[in-house]
């Protein structure tokens, strides 16, 4: 988003037009969000939604949001949630953001 808004703000400057098409990254959702795919894999830097145990050593940010709430010891590994069957149609995957903006609270 920086680097966008630096090069419109260069454009601006200069008068010249710009068009800035950036593709989406798990970088544009937020850390532990579920997302439900219309495809059979999930995208960079998201898990599938399947009650997998993660090490907490690697992923410290998310098990700061999750906790145990789905799982795993708490010292060492905590779990994803499980939502493999849960999906409205074949062929679609629900898939957790593994790295991404922290969610702030209200």
């Amino acid at each position: 988003m920086f680097r966008t808004f630096r090069s419109a703000m260069v454009a601006a400057i200069l008068g010249i037009g710009l068009t800035v098409h950036t593709p989406a990254k798990a970088l544009d959702f937020y850390l532990g969000q579920v997302l439900l795919m219309g495809t059979n894999f999930c995208q960079r830097d998201t898990l599938p939604a399947d009650g997998r145990l993660l090490p907490i050593s690697q992923h410290t940010p998310l098990f700061a949001l999750y906790g145990t709430t789905y799982g795993g010891d708490g010292r060492t590994t905590f779990g994803l949630p499980n939502l493999k069957g849960k999906e409205p149609a074949k062929g679609m995957r629900y898939c957790v953001v593994v790295a991404g903006i922290f969610p702030s609270r209200p």
